[in-house]
């Protein structure tokens, strides 16, 4: 991708431990809608494959981002967990975090967009980057779904924990205005 002339490149959504994703097919085209939708899931290899790939070496001039999400059999109790250890396995490989708590597609994941649960998720994630030398920068991918309170919330939780961005939007749950019937 880099030798197309991408500024960047993000990998991931990668989790903790391998997993297979949602059952095939994953993605659906809407050709009259000119859309798609997409059940992926978070297929990935794990982290410590992703590791192992980066090891090989980047071109110095591509930015690298880590999509970090929690694996889908993680619960949501224990998903800061999750997030910390591919925080940690791929930060001395990457250039950026984009934290992924807005998947439609891993079972309650959005959850972690409330209040307490994400001002959590991201104090912890923050710590441990300002524990580091030189912290690399870390975005949320948030839903388009979430309410005007929510967005506020989050908003708030930015400032308080000094998260560097946002990445707006994940994919949304809504199919609302479609030309297609969608029964997928």
């Amino acid at each position: 991708m880099s030798k197309l002339g991408f500024g960047f490149i993000e990998l991931g959504t990668v989790t903790p431990l391998a997993q297979v994703g949602n059952p095939k097919p994953r993605l659906f085209r809407l050709p009259q809608d000119e859309a798609l939708i997409n059940r992926m899931g978070f297929n990935n290899a794990g982290v410590e494959a992703l590791v192992n790939a980066l090891k090989k070496g980047k071109p110095n001039h591509i930015i690298i981002g880590g999509n970090i999400g929690k694996n889908k059999n993680t619960p949501n109790e224990e998903a800061t967990k999750d997030y910390l250890t591919s925080f940690r396995a791929l930060f001395p490989y990457v250039d950026y975090f984009a934290v992924n708590i807005s998947s439609p597609n891993t079972p309650n994941l959005r959850a972690l967009q409330e209040k307490e649960p994400l001002t959590e998720l991201l104090s912890v994630l923050q710590q441990e980057n300002q524990q580091n030398p030189r912290p690399k920068p870390i975005l949320l991918k948030i839903a388009p779904d979430l309410s005007l309170q929510q967005v506020d919330d989050i908003l708030d939780i930015i400032r308080q924990v000094k998260l560097d961005g946002i990445i707006a939007t994940n994919t949304t749950i809504t199919r609302d205005h479609l030309n297609t019937s969608v029964k997928l």
